[in-house]
């Protein structure tokens, strides 16, 4: 072109180099591919064998707590990890609390962390020792989390380093145990910007614990609220408060809730984190309920509203239409038929909805499906939109990957499926030998996902099955897969590992 200079050989070379670093690597800000969820990544040249023993391709080893059931997040430098409280990183914390940990990419070492007492009345609300659930979701220099105590928090970046920052300036309360001094505040604690109270504030009954990954569209952040069944897993305590809220991002203000009553048909609880579709000249918040019924809800648009207002459903699919849905609580326990429940995230991928449904892993049937339908529609699209349906005969906790045509999801008792985009058709299963509660992380041509009994399986992605390395972590693993800069986070409930192609950082 005209009045531009022909690049030289070498300055090609380099230019290439350059904008091949920014397509191979990249942060990882939030659980799943952008607002779909697609349990994807861009990244190359990742390790595709892996050994403790002697330190091959592990970058560097961290220690967490002893349960760790969250999944890594990377971004600005560092990396976000939830657990609990049982190896305290500071002596002055003391006790059973939910952790967030925050710790340098380049190294492991801790920056600051997130420290939240259990919540009351009864160990149904907060189960003892399981810590810190909800994976991060950061943006710019905010972090934001869902506590173990079902706050929804917006934390500072650079923790207390900076300073307290503000305008919420109680910390130390915060992280105090019942009837306890506020704890003295260093730099290595947490700074909280804002707080919202969902339990509190909107009646929400949590159960066993809080999960979410937080959703982020413009100024609103959405997330499901984990409301759930009492003690005894037997009657909904709050039938009339939300699952799945909108607030402000900049001030925590609650901007809208759902008004489905979702919890009434809820068998367990609600802990699958919403996504977001763009279809038909349409924004739509997808929420998987935890009565198998998964919403759409058209997207909050500025002006954002001044008062809470009623999130207004476009429509929805039932995942398991022949499920009973009244005095559902007669089937607790039953392992043949009952109820089903959405757990993972629905993926929104060239115009349809991928989502996993089914019996409960701990109450329900032995029997969920991956349902494949269309994002168009208005009102009950159940039968209108469905494409197509994968049945699997054990229960599925499974957000689902897509890549290249083909789909990948694994069954909670450790089948891992690779089925046709088009018609769902089955290409093959491996057997992962134990049970399975992470989702499958497709990544440089490569499938990544950890089973309970503490393996770490890496796969060829494609039509053909093909294994490239199963070795024992050493403890279960719980979260997914996170893959960025060049390197694959895998968090076993002890350990995080950060895996890079190259790198001997030795036992």
């Amino acid at each position: 072109m005209a009045g531009h200079r022909k690049l030289s050989a070498q300055q090609a070379a380099l230019l290439a180099v350059f904008c091949a670093s920014l397509t191979q690597a990249a942060d990882q800000p939030q659980w799943g591919a952008a607002w779909s969820r697609n349990m994807v990544s861009e990244e190359k040249g990742l390790p595709e064998t892996v050994d403790p023993a002697t330190g091959r391709n592990v970058k560097w080893v961290v220690r967490l707590g002893t349960q760790t059931h969250s999944t890594p997040i990377v971004a600005r430098g560092r990396v976000f990890i939830g657990t609990n409280n049982d190896r305290p990183k500071n002596p002055r914390h003391r006790g059973d609390c939910g952790v967030l940990l925050c710790l340098d990419e380049s190294s492991g070492k801790l920056l600051w962390q997130l420290v939240v007492p259990k919540r009351g009345p009864t160990p149904f609300w907060d189960w003892p020792h399981t810590g810190m659930v909800s994976p991060a979701t950061v943006e710019g220099d905010r972090v934001y989390m869902v506590s173990n105590r079902g706050e929804i928090m917006c934390l500072d970046i650079d923790g207390m380093a900076d300073g307290n920052d503000g305008p919420f300036r109680d910390e130390g309360r915060h992280m105090a145990r019942p009837g306890r001094p506020p704890e003295p505040i260093d730099p290595t604690d947490a700074d909280i910007l804002w707080l919202y109270d969902a339990p509190k504030e909107l009646g929400v009954r949590q159960h066993d614990g809080a999960h979410c990954s937080i959703l982020i569209d413009g100024n609103v952040l959405y997330a499901c609220t984990s409301n759930g069944v009492d003690d005894r897993h037997m009657s909904i305590e709050a039938p009339d408060a939300p699952c799945l809220i909108a607030l402000d991002k900049r001030d925590g203000r609650l901007l809208a809730r759902d008004r489905e009553r979702i919890a009434v048909r809820t068998i367990h609880c609600n802990w699958a984190p919403p996504s977001l579709a763009e279809t038909g000249g349409r924004r739509l918040i997808l929420y998987g309920g935890g009565d198998a019924v998964c919403y759409a809800f058209k997207a909050l648009s500025e002006p954002l509203p001044k008062t809470p207002v009623a999130l207004e459903k476009v429509w929805q699919y039932d995942c398991d239409p022949e499920a009973p849905k009244e005095n559902i609580f007669r089937w607790q326990e039953n392992h043949r038929e009952g109820p089903s429940i959405i757990t993972g995230m629905p993926v929104f991928y060239n115009g349809r909805v991928y989502v996993t449904a089914g019996g409960d892993y701990w109450h329900g049937k032995r029997k969920s499906w991956l349902r494949c339908f269309r994002a168009d529609g208005r009102g009950d699209v159940t039968r209108a939109a469905a494409v197509w349906s994968f049945p699997m005969n054990a229960p599925c906790m499974n957000t689902p990957a897509i890549r290249n045509g083909l789909v990948y999801v694994a069954d909670a008792r450790g089948g891992l499926h690779c089925l046709e985009e088009a018609d769902g058709r089955l290409l093959w299963t491996q057997e992962l030998g134990g049970d399975v509660w992470s989702s499958p992380l497709v990544a440089d041509g490569k499938i990544y996902i950890g089973t309970r009994r503490g393996w770490l399986w890496i796969l060829r992605a494609g039509r053909r099955k093909e294994v490239l390395c199963k070795v024992r972590l050493g403890a279960p693993i719980s979260g997914t897969a996170t893959a960025a800069n060049g390197v694959v986070y895998v968090a076993t409930m002890t350990r995080l590992f950060a895996l890079a192609k190259g790198a001997g950082a030795g036992k």
